[in-house]
C-alpha cells in the first residue's frame, strides 16, 4: 500500500513524527548536534593535532624565560632521596630537572595519559644520567594518578590542573599518594592578560581563587603562594591526613 502523507490544512504543510511536526524534530536533532560538536571542541581543541610537535614546543629553550625552572627547582626545596611526581610531564621539561634535584637515591615519577609522551621522555634522557635518580613512568587513567600509596615527597602539576575533570575528587583521591610531611605544588596560566597570548582559548583556564576554592573542599590546606612567574601563579598545599 502506497505511503500517503495528510495534509490538514494550507497552514500545516509538514508531516509528523510520533506525534510531532517534521520541522520541531529537525530542530531537535540540530541542537544535539551541536551539543555533541561543542563537547568534542572542548576536549580537544586544546589538543594538538600532532603530539610530537607540541612536545617540541613544550621543550624549546625559549621557554626559560617565563618558566624560571633553575627558581622552581630551589623555591620547592627538593634534596637528594625524595621521591617526585610529575602530574602531566609533557615532553619531561620538568621530569629531567626533578632527577637531578632529588639525586642521588631520589625516585621521579614521570606521569601524563598520552603514551607518546612518556616516550617522548624516554628518547631525550641523557644517555649518561651518572648521579641522577630512578625515573618511573606512569601511563595515567584520566581520574587517576595511578601511584602507590605514599609514594611521593611532591606531587606536582605545571598547566597540567586545568585539563583534570572533577578536580576536588580527583585530588581528594590523589591525596593517598604523598607521604606525611609532602606536598602538593601546582603551576598554571593566569586566566586574564597577564598570560599573554598563549596560542590556545583561554576560556577552559583556571583561576587561582577556584584552585584555592577546590582544593580546600578536597581538604588540602595552603601554605605559600610564589610570585616569581610573570604568567603563571604557582601554589603549594598540605594534604589532608589520609589513613594509610
Amino acid at each position: 500500500m502506497p505511503l500517503t502523507v495528510a495534509i490538514t490544512s494550507p497552514r500545516t504543510r509538514y508531516s509528523r513524527l510520533g506525534g510531532l511536526p517534521l520541522f520541531i524534530w529537525l530542530w531537535l536533532i540540530a541542537i544535539l548536534l551541536l551539543s555533541a560538536c561543542a563537547h568534542q571542541d572542548h576536549r580537544h581543541r586544546h589538543q594538538p593535532p600532532n603530539v610530537t610537535e607540541y612536545l617540541d614546543r613544550l621543550d624549546r629553550p625559549e621557554r626559560d624565560a617565563d618558566q624560571k625552572p633553575a627558581e622552581v627547582i630551589q623555591a620547592l626545596g627538593l634534596k637528594p632521596g625524595m621521591a617526585v611526581a610529575d602530574l602531566g610531564s609533557g615532553s619531561g621539561y620538568f621530569t629531567r630537572r626533578f632527577m637531578t634535584a632529588v639525586a642521588p637515591g631520589g625516585t621521579v615519577y614521570a606521569i601524563d595519559v598520552e603514551p607518546k609522551a612518556l616516550n617522548y621522555i624516554r628518547e631525550h634522557l641523557p644517555r649518561e644520567q651518572g648521579d641522577h635518580a630512578t625515573i618511573r613512568y606512569v601511563h595515567a587513567d584520566t581520574d587517576d594518578p595511578g601511584l602507590p600509596a605514599a609514594s611521593v615527597d611532591l606531587l606536582f602539576l605545571c598547566n597540567t590542573y586545568h585539563h583534570i575533570e572533577d578536580r576536588t575528587r580527583y585530588f581528594a583521591r590523589a591525596a593517598q599518594a604523598i607521604r606525611t610531611g609532602g606536598r602538593l605544588a601546582i603551576i598554571d596560566f593566569y586566566e586574564d592578560h597577564r598570560s599573554g597570548d598563549l596560542g590556545f582559548p583561554k576560556d577552559h583556564l583556571v583561576s587561582q581563587q577556584l584552585v584555592l576554592d577546590e582544593l580546600t573542599r578536597a581538604g588540602y590546606r595552603f601554605i605559600r603562594a610564589h610570585t616569581f612567574l610573570p604568567r603563571q601563579y604557582f601554589l603549594e598545599f598540605i594534604p589532608p591526613s589520609v589513613p594509610r
